[in-house]
């Protein structure tokens, strides 16, 4: 099952560097997880706390599993766009997906999924409750009867 950005989702425009490709000309492969990373930077911000924020309250977010889906390589200078939004965040995880494209054109889709714990006892934690309230917000509604 593929999901599509919610309302609640977050877009980067990003150039590629020359830094970001292997000797094929191509954006590496293992780069496609620091993409994500910034959309999940940014969807922080969106929520009203930074991940700064976060952490000194206590928590952190440490990726427990990621996959990525390469469907059509990037290069050197291509004006990218990086989404991200927040599918799910309940009990102690969270599931953020992410999706890299190129105009019209998806290059990779994917996800990370994360443990919230405390800063302190790294001990699970409840996922704060606006990461919570993010996703609700981008969650479809019923029409109304």
């Amino acid at each position: 099952m593929h999901s599509h950005p919610s309302s609640n989702s977050v877009s980067i425009a990003y150039r590629v560097p020359y830094a970001d490709t292997d000797m094929m000309g191509v954006v590496y492969y293992g780069n496609y997880l620091t993409y994500f990373e910034r959309c999940r930077n940014e969807l922080m911000r969106a929520t009203g706390v930074t991940y700064r924020q976060m952490e000194e309250e206590g928590a952190m977010l440490p990726v427990i599993e990621a996959h990525v889906d390469y469907k059509r390589p990037a290069h050197y200078d291509d004006e990218l766009t990086l989404t991200g939004w927040l599918e799910y965040a309940g009990g102690v995880k969270m599931k953020v997906r992410c999706q890299v494209t190129r105009g019209d054109e998806l290059l990779a889709s994917g996800y990370t999924i994360h443990a919230c714990v405390s800063t302190k006892t790294n001990r699970p934690l409840r996922v704060p409750p606006y990461l919570a309230a993010f996703v609700a917000e981008s969650t479809p509604r019923r029409p109304e009867a």
